[in-house]
């Protein structure tokens, strides 16, 4: 029996039971292993005749954290459904597997589309933009829907977006992942002081909103001209700008200035229409929560690259950087000089 036969026979119970197939209807049944990005978890497209019928996704070991992951997916999905939140249909679910059975919405995401566009091209630059703009509509109300109703106790990770997570997922991260790991250089003095400044600044952006933590072109598919958002089992509350600086400055995407400017603005617009905001505060806590995620990105993809051996990552390590630089140059990192060393010093490293 090949695995693909095996795996076929242990998702047939499930198949049934959720009424994707009935009895007798097993003939034309395959499955496909998909290759996951930096996830551990396994993907399987189940297919019919040839027809997509449902994607699988479980955990590497259904136990501990890779279980309670599996575990998030189908909770908080179940919940952003409810909440009118365009992520995939949830089939079914085997708990104790971890097995998640989902809506296939094919292969198209929103960085395909970005890799295919033209920005010197007027016409394919504004098909481009009114896709995003649809992206941040759907952000807006994902922060805002998702909020309500969401019980803490179904986030795998935690349950919130705080100052200990920014110090140790993220400027932590990029430590001990970029700096001391990859690029092997010795932690400068001081910098653990400049990044507490930076956390005690963000961590003061109001958190009580739906908070995806990885809100880039890779996790947003486009199916029939519509968005539909993925990969959200690491949803908790936290603040709006982080989710929008994940978007903005996403290093596969790599955006235009002036394309990223133009959905910014749409999404104070966007915003705006759903509750009250002071634009000058919310512009200050992007810019701190935007340094917060490029910290987590480089962090991410060193790891990710040099302990995982996904080489895939390696390419978008620089552009991170670049990106991390520009952001240091903003009148609130002033007090920042040892992170812009080690932002130039790793530039140089790199090549």
């Amino acid at each position: 029996m090949t695995s693909e036969t095996h795996l076929l026979e242990e998702l047939l119970p499930l198949l049934r039971d959720v009424g994707l197939i009935g009895r007798g209807e097993e003939s034309g049944l395959a499955v496909a292993m998909l290759a996951a990005d930096g996830s551990t978890r396994r993907f399987v497209r189940i297919s019919r005749h040839g027809r997509a019928l449902a994607l699988a996704i479980f955990p590497e070991v259904a136990e501990g954290r890779m279980l309670a992951e599996a575990v998030a997916a189908w909770r908080i999905g179940r919940h952003l459904q409810r909440q009118g939140i365009p992520v995939p249909e949830l089939y079914g679910w085997d708990e104790r597997r971890g097995l998640v059975l989902f809506e296939d919405l094919g292969d198209t995401r929103l960085h395909d589309l970005v890799q295919a566009t033209d920005f010197d091209d007027f016409a394919a630059r504004n098909r481009l933009l009114e896709l995003y703009r649809q992206v941040i509509d759907r952000l807006v109300a994902m922060q805002i829907d998702g909020a309500p109703g969401l019980d803490g106790r179904w986030c795998w990770d935690t349950p919130r977006y705080d100052r200990q997570l920014m110090l140790e997922r993220e400027s932590g991260y990029f430590l001990r992942a970029f700096w001391q790991d990859l690029l092997a250089l010795p932690v400068p003095a001081g910098i653990d002081d400049e990044f507490a400044a930076i956390a005690d600044m963000a961590a003061e952006a109001p958190a009580g909103f739906f908070l995806h933590r990885d809100f880039q072109s890779r996790n947003i598919m486009v199916k029939d001209g519509a968005i539909r958002i993925i990969d959200y089992q690491g949803g908790r509350f936290g603040p709006l700008g982080y989710d929008l600086a994940s978007l903005l400055i996403d290093p596969y995407a790599d955006l235009p200035p002036a394309f990223s400017d133009q959905l910014f603005d749409w999404y104070l617009e966007r915003l705006g229409e759903r509750i009250t905001i002071d634009r000058r505060q919310f512009r200050r806590h992007y810019s701190l929560l935007a340094l917060q995620r490029n910290l987590q990105i480089i962090g991410a993809f060193a790891f990710l690259a040099h302990v995982r051996g996904k080489l895939f990552f390696a390419d978008y390590i620089r552009p991170a950087i670049g990106k991390l630089q520009l952001r240091l140059q903003e009148p609130i990192f002033a007090g920042q000089p040892i992170l812009r060393a080690m932002a130039e010093r790793a530039v140089e490293r790199l090549g």
